[in-house]
């Protein structure tokens, strides 16, 4: 699978046949970043500038950036139930 990641952030990309577009959207954050480009480079840059465009506010009022989850779950169960693997 090719990814288009930036910055620590995915993307998916779908086309729009009735407009002729690449649409990406960031994945796996739940704030809502999306971006277009009518070629793979023009979607690349699209998807870092919205990237940065979503970055630069969350720093000027010191809010934290949403960021990708990682998709590693962490728990703790008895010792004993790993011991016995």
């Amino acid at each position: 699978m090719n990814l288009l990641s930036y910055k620590g952030y995915t993307v998916r990309v779908e086309f729009d046949g009735r407009d002729n577009l690449l649409v990406g959207h960031v994945n796996d954050i739940s704030d809502v970043i999306g971006f277009h480009g009518e070629s793979v480079s023009d979607l690349r840059a699209a998807f870092e500038e919205a990237v940065d465009d979503y970055l630069e506010p969350c720093a000027k009022r010191q809010r934290d950036p949403d960021n990708p989850a990682s998709g590693r779950l962490m728990l703790r169960h008895n010792p004993v139930i790993h011991a016995a693997r």
